[in-house]
């Protein structure tokens, strides 16, 4: 055996690094808590303590009392107002005392009384005279999660706070409640050892799957209950992963990618997006290209069904929204044939994410009454043979082309036949919403002199419509005169 000696001077590495402040729980349930002061700070803590069960009692005089504290102490009954200033003996037998002080000589006479009465003492804004500090709160009680910087950036621990927010949905208020309530029934019917563990594991995997909102407690037990035994059964969230940009992605998103087994993506999710995914997920590219190789739609269908049946929790990744030219609906109806179960997370659809670029509403009522998303080639490449143009073409409607890039010239030389005058402003987009984000405008007779998109290029959104008007003026004075080139 091998002894290894240190010198006597020489430290032991320290199992836990330094820590700025020590996180503390307090139960405070029935316990009495005294907020001298009766600004909105003591009004903000007064209410936080009453929330944790306290029964406090507030000292100020009625015309120093803010708005926010007269609102709190008529509706908390939990919450007292004794109208005058604060003495020594009022502390006595509290276990939290706060003060909202003017200066730091009554802030030192606070916390001295504080500390001879036994409370712990915050001083507003004064941390010098401060036992504790209260931090930033993200509430699914039983589940309470605090972030403190120990007072050196409390904006930064708000950020923090947010972060989190995104990632623990409301129900797992209800969820870990139910732990709480069954733990002493599964104590009783499940020994130590790999069954328990099991079960829990499995109760964990359910509050933070795709889809963790409860109906009632009885069907929060009895699923439960009755999913700790049996094979796992998967389920298929299909999530918007919007233009590109990860901050444009709905909280319900990133829930289900920090819940996700597998990820099947599409060539056009951002890795911006794909970050914001749970570390341990297995990433699989399944994405559709014109010109490249590419998986077919029947193989991502299988794919799909096959992981679910094993279990897995899968996120479909589709960029923009999945219900907006995605194929969501052939893929749905192949789940539905296994009864496989899924929800649709949406997503900021390109169009939508064009518009807000451009500070352009699609709708503007003096430009048009309508709006239209249409695809721009159909399963062999060209233009659908069934379009409308005749429809298309109403210089009262705003319209989206996706995937137009290489029908662009046939676009405008149909919509132009059919009355749509040359005019028209148009804007051409490619890569909305990421770093390499490209807009050019331009109006409907100059879209006919674009080349076709070239193979393997990132795919093209064209808006065609009045509303674009603003970012098109050089392009239709050119129009007007000799020159017919874009703006």
């Amino acid at each position: 055996m091998q002894v290894v000696s240190r010198q006597p001077n020489e430290a032991a590495p320290a199992r836990i690094q330094p820590l700025a402040v020590l996180p503390v729980f307090l139960d405070l349930t029935g316990k009495r808590a005294v907020v001298a002061g009766g600004s909105d700070g003591a009004a903000w803590k007064a209410e936080l303590l009453a929330a944790a069960g306290a029964r406090v009692e507030v000292y100020a005089l009625t015309a120093d009392l803010s708005e926010e504290m007269r609102r709190i102490v008529g509706r908390e009954s939990a919450i007292i107002l004794l109208e005058r200033t604060w003495r020594p003996a009022d502390l006595s037998g509290a276990a939290v005392a706060l003060a909202d002080a003017g200066d730091d000589r009554e802030a030192a006479a606070f916390e001295a009384a504080s500390r001879a009465a036994g409370a712990a003492c915050n001083v507003i804004d004064k941390r010098a005279f401060c036992h504790f500090q209260f931090g930033s709160i993200v509430n699914r009680s039983p589940v309470v999660v605090g972030v403190s910087t120990a007072g050196a950036a409390p904006i930064l621990g708000q950020a923090i706070r947010r972060r989190i927010e995104t990632l623990l949905p409301p129900a797992l208020a209800k969820w870990a409640a139910l732990a709480r309530d069954l733990r002493d029934r599964v104590a009783e019917t499940l020994a130590p050892g790999a069954r328990r563990r099991a079960f829990w594991e499995k109760l964990v995997d359910r509050a933070f799957g795709p889809a963790p909102t409860v109906v009632s407690e009885a069907e929060l037990r009895e699923a439960v209950m009755l999913g700790s035994a049996g094979e796992p059964r998967g389920h298929v969230t299909f999530v918007g992963a919007g233009p590109g940009d990860g901050e444009l992605l709905t909280l319900k998103a990133v829930r289900a990618l920090q819940a996700a087994d597998v990820i099947l993506f599409d060539d056009l999710v951002s890795d911006e997006v794909l970050e914001l995914a749970r570390r341990e997920a297995q990433r699989i590219l399944v994405g559709k290209r014109a010109g490249r190789p590419s998986c077919k739609q029947d193989e991502i269908n299988e794919m799909m069904v096959s992981l679910a049946k094993a279990g897995r929790r899968v996120v479909r990744l589709k960029s923009g929204d999945p219900m907006i030219f995605g194929r969501a609906g052939e893929e749905i109806e192949a789940l539905v044939r296994e009864e496989i179960g899924y929800d649709v997370v949406p997503g900021i659809t390109a169009g939508l994410a064009m518009a807000s670029a451009l500070g352009v509403s699609l709708t503007h009522r003096d430009s048009a009454k309508s709006v239209r998303f249409v695809t721009g080639h159909s399963r062999r490449g060209g233009l659908p043979e069934d379009m409308d143009w005749r429809a298309i073409a109403d210089p009262s409607a705003t319209t989206i082309f996706y995937m137009g890039g290489r029908t662009a010239g046939e676009i405008a030389s149909r919509l132009i036949a059919h009355g749509m005058p040359g005019s028209t402003p148009v804007v051409v987009a490619a890569d909305i919403g990421r770093a390499g984000q490209q807009i050019r405008t331009g109006c409907l007779s100059v879209l006919m002199d674009v080349p076709s998109e070239p193979a393997g290029s990132k795919p093209v959104l064209i808006g065609i419509g009045n509303v674009f008007g603003p970012h098109a003026k050089k392009c239709v004075v050119a129009h007007q005169g000799t020159s017919r080139s874009a703006a």
